[in-house]
């Protein structure tokens, strides 16, 4: 492909996970490219798409600072050191659940989604609430639990009644243990200042529905560390917790896209905390001003750790190559891992997808190695879009 003027490229990867941060992978991409051609021009722009990771993309496009705050961990009686980003002059911070209640923080044989919890993440947000915060984003990725926002709302004062008229304990396999849930704004004796005011956004990269085959318990239990049983207990879990808020507080809401985000907690900010979901590429990609680059560049390159179907669903990689069709930008995607088939990315309007990991090597060899395979596709994905 020639060009009769400087060749633009935007680098726009998402993390590479348990190997590459988004901005170290675009950083890698954009020193090797111009190893080979150094007249290109090359705008970095790491992205994220509400997942961990998501806080820190932010910053490096709007500045900000880090608190810190100890908040219970995603199993009971467990304390984390969780930070989420603030910005003071927009009263905004960005919160992390995967800081709170991720998976990250446990160890493999720690994962029982029937125990884990979000009270944590309530706990943070709440915090930062205290701080000052009047909007906050919430990044759902990575999550450790499946208990439908429960925990996260017991923080802000919510109230799960089981029959012994006390409240259930906190994880994914009490729900269904549950007969009554209590609005702390029902308190009369409360006054309005004791409520904390502000507005959440929960940024969802997927858009799973909190019950049935495609819902949090089937699709991601597994991952959490549920057995088969287990999905089952905790699928019907979900919806007992469904009807009840239901019932109880008139939001019929369990089928709405995204509701199964984060083992359900977006469910529970739809039902406790009045939240608004919304897909975490468009905001991050509006916070860092993707389009404006995208609208004169000659090619973009995305990509993230494992390019499969889910990819292609509200992902960083579905997201960039929708914005990029948008303006007639030829998208190029370099993954350390290819799982979809060339006629199903070229559907999509992908031109070049290139694995860095080679076939018959071992995912902890590759990702080991990571950087150095990473610069090394990129420098053959330039004799594919450049020489």
């Amino acid at each position: 492909m020639s060009y009769n003027r400087r060749v633009k490229i935007v680098v726009a990867l998402d993390k590479f996970k348990g190997s590459l941060t988004a901005p170290r992978a675009c950083e890698i991409v954009r020193n090797a490219i111009h190893s080979i051609q150094p007249g290109v021009t090359i705008i970095s722009k790491p992205m994220a798409d509400g997942g961990d990771g998501t806080a820190e993309v932010f910053r490096l496009a709007l500045g900000g600072e880090w608190v810190q705050h100890k908040v219970t961990g995603p199993l009971p009686r467990t304390l984390v050191n969780a930070r989420y980003l603030w910005l003071p002059h927009e009263r905004l911070a960005v919160v992390e659940m995967a800081q709170a209640s991720g998976l990250v923080l446990l160890k493999p044989e720690q994962r029982n989604p029937l125990r884990t919890h979000s009270h944590g993440t309530g706990e943070l947000l709440c915090y930062a609430a205290s701080q000052g915060a009047q909007r906050i984003l919430l990044a759902v990725g990575g999550s450790a639990t499946i208990d439908g926002g429960v925990g996260a709302a017991r923080a802000g004062g919510w109230r799960f009644v089981g029959a012994n008229g006390e409240q259930v304990e906190l994880g994914g396999g009490e729900l269904e243990r549950i007969l009554k849930i209590e609005d702390p704004k029902s308190d009369t004796e409360l006054d309005e200042e004791d409520f904390l005011n502000f507005s959440l956004e929960v940024l969802c990269d997927v858009n799973n529905p909190l019950c049935g085959e495609y819902g949090a318990a089937h699709v991601f239990g597994p991952q959490k560390g549920a057995t088969p049983e287990m999905v089952q207990q905790l699928d019907a879990g979900l919806r007992h917790l469904a009807e009840l808020v239901k019932t109880q507080l008139g939001k019929d809401i369990a089928d709405v896209p995204g509701a199964g985000a984060a083992g359900g907690l977006a469910f529970g900010a739809l039902a406790f905390m009045d939240a608004k979901l919304i897909p975490g590429v468009e905001a991050v990609a509006e916070a860092i001003g993707l389009d404006a680059e995208l609208s004169d560049a000659d090619w973009v390159v995305t990509g993230e750790g494992c390019f499969d179907k889910q990819s292609l669903r509200g992902k960083v990689l579905s997201g960039i190559t929708k914005r990029a069709q948008k303006y007639g930008v030829n998208v190029a995607v370099i993954a350390g891992n290819v799982r979809v088939s060339e006629s199903a990315w070229r559907r999509e309007g992908i031109e070049v997808a290139l694995s860095a990991m080679d076939p018959g090597v071992e995912l902890h060899e590759a990702m080991a190695s990571a950087e150095r395979l990473l610069a090394l596709t990129a420098r053959q994905l330039v004799a594919r879009i450049l020489i």
